[in-house]
């Protein structure tokens, strides 16, 4: 690669260029989704950036392409996709962003923090194989921001959590160190200072803005798609819309992974099977009992749990009824080529 490469604000690395090249042909050429429009796909490329005809393989902000005349040929082997259940579509996936490294949880501190909401956000991170953060920003709008960070992070083993001021421009080099040289991905619910943080992170007023409600400071839907924007002095930043759902995609493992100090205290259970809801002998109902382990988190640990489990259930339906139908379809071409004959 040449250090000039237009490509490079936008992640472009030995890797992509790797994958590039199996697949390249004469008059394709690489870009990464910047914005998806509908039927278009805004791409950046080393030409410029230009909306482009999405095709049959699915394609999301922040996936590497392939663009030849006017259209994507080949979607580029992603590193992560963050994903979540679709919310319009039983049992359906919504691609949310591809080849990200860190997914972002923004928490405005002008209402409650919803552990329910950080934990489901965790796991969606640790399923997409990138690494969860926690960012509470309007910390100028409360005067406890540091008490409420030590509680978030508490909750959160293992997982970073930042307090930043977009008005105030204080805390945004420990969210910038966190992007640096990486892609990351801002969500949370509206209203939470996503867009607001990511104009601070970019130094210009790059994303739209709106107020909040006085009553429940919930937010309206301002940013109305997610948009990848390179970072000044490196790394790459995707702001989304927010979102009030947060469905699991994923499996138990993201689950475990998310609560990893629950899972290490199962290990210690009597049986390998232990649900920890009463079993004799349970490691993770003795921590609760003694104050080791929050009752909330085991239950918040719990809730994700049976919902992965649903989630796995209807994935493993859906894959048997495709080949009961592929199946189907086989016998009957069959029967019908045996009766032309």
């Amino acid at each position: 690669m040449h250090e000039h490469d237009p490509l490079l604000p936008f992640g472009w690395s030995d890797r992509w260029a790797a994958l590039n090249a199996d697949i390249a042909s004469p008059s394709g050429q690489p870009g990464r989704v910047v914005r998806h429009d509908g039927a278009a796909l805004l791409v950046a490329t080393a030409a410029g950036s230009a909306h482009v005809r999405a095709t049959t393989e699915p394609a999301t902000v922040g996936d590497w392409v392939v663009v030849e005349d006017g259209a994507v040929r080949a979607v580029l082997a992603r590193a992560s996709l963050l994903a979540r259940r679709d919310p319009g579509r039983a049992g359906g996936q919504q691609l949310l962003a591809a080849n990200v490294d860190v997914v972002v949880v923004v928490c405005g501190l002008d209402r409650p923090t919803k552990a329910g909401r950080i934990a489901r956000s965790a796991a969606l991170a640790w399923e997409a194989g990138a690494v969860p953060a926690v960012v509470l920003t309007k910390a100028d709008l409360s005067p406890d921001a540091a008490e409420r960070r030590a509680i978030v992070a508490g909750a959160n083993p293992g997982v970073d959590v930042l307090v930043a001021s977009a008005r105030l421009a204080s805390g945004l080099e420990a969210v910038r160190a966190l992007a640096l040289g990486r892609t990351v991905v801002l969500v949370g619910e509206s209203g939470a200072g996503k867009s607001s943080l990511a104009n601070a992170l970019l130094g210009e007023d790059a994303v739209a803005t709106g107020a909040v409600r006085r009553g429940d400071a919930k937010g309206r839907h301002t940013t109305s798609a997610r948009q990848l924007f390179p970072l000044p002095g490196g790394g790459v930043l995707i702001d989304s819309p927010g979102i009030r759902a947060v469905g699991l995609w994923g499996g138990a493992e993201a689950v475990d992974r998310t609560f990893a100090d629950v899972d290490e205290l199962s290990g210690d259970c009597r049986f390998a099977d232990c649900a920890h809801v009463g079993e004799p002998g349970c490691a993770v109902a003795a921590a609760v009992a003694e104050g080791r382990l929050a009752e909330a988190r085991l239950a918040s640990w719990l809730a994700l749990r049976r919902e992965a489990a649903a989630t796995e259930r209807r994935a493993s339906e859906r894959e048997k009824r495709r080949y009961e139908k592929a199946f189907s379809r086989l016998a009957k071409e069959a029967q019908r080529r045996k009766g032309r004959r």
